[in-house]
């Protein structure tokens, strides 16, 4: 085989792949991220709020999930939940596990920039919401997360960005997204440099439409800033 029959075998492997990997991405792994992401969000939002709270055990609760997720590596975390859980009984499919893993994640290192965003906000805005007769939690809500979800925009976007780039781990768990498509496709033309690099370029253009999208939210919260 000369280098232009090859040349020729490699551009028909690239395009016969680049359908199937396009449907995994749109199929497991967008849908992937949007889910675990949603349920990451509520999970760090109650985190963040359990840990600016007076009662001392969620506290310590919620320091404990943090530290815990923060501090072992993710992929380590999904085998735990998809391999390691039917040892306790516990059997989960390999798209709820990844779902887990993802949203614990995520819920972790989120309730950081949640909790921040909240701590930035001035204590005269919870003083004038109490001037009106508001309670704690009426003007946690009506008047600190308002601010605080703008102040904390920029962050979490960047956040989703990379769990677009972090679902890859769930091939590890048998998912079938776009990185274990890449993977069988490999597996069968032995060509990983090019099929790797082909999918590597599709999560580029995700992730490029995804903050071409994060421009355009900052850019239109920007009418809220004061200057």
């Amino acid at each position: 085989m000369n280098f232009d029959e090859n040349t020729l075998r490699i551009i028909h492997i690239l395009k016969s792949s680049f359908l199937p990997l396009l449907k995994a991405g749109l199929q497991y792994t967008i849908p992937l991220t949007l889910v675990s992401f949603i349920l990451g969000l509520i999970l760090a939002l109650a985190t963040a709020l359990a840990r600016i709270s007076n009662f001392k055990p969620l506290v310590l609760i919620a320091k404990f999930y943090v530290w815990v997720i923060r501090g072992t590596p993710l992929l380590v975390q999904l085998f735990i939940i998809f391999y390691g859980l039917p040892a306790a009984g516990i059997t989960l499919n390999a798209l709820t596990a990844g779902i887990i893993g993802f949203t614990l994640s995520v819920g972790a290192y989120n309730s950081e920039t949640i909790r921040a965003a909240i701590l930035s906000i001035p204590r005269g805005q919870w003083e004038a919401a109490y001037s009106i007769g508001m309670t704690n939690s009426q003007a946690l809500r009506r008047v600190i997360i308002p601010q605080a979800a703008r102040v904390s925009i920029p962050p979490l976007a960047n956040s989703f960005i990379s769990l677009v780039k972090d679902t890859s781990l769930a091939a590890a768990i048998t998912v079938t997204e776009m990185f274990q498509v890449a993977q069988q496709i490999v597996a069968s033309t032995y060509e990983p440099l090019w099929l790797y690099c082909e999918a590597a370029l599709i999560y580029l253009m995700f992730c490029t439409v995804l903050s071409m999208l994060q421009q355009k939210i900052e850019k239109r919260l920007q009418r809220y800033v004061a200057r």
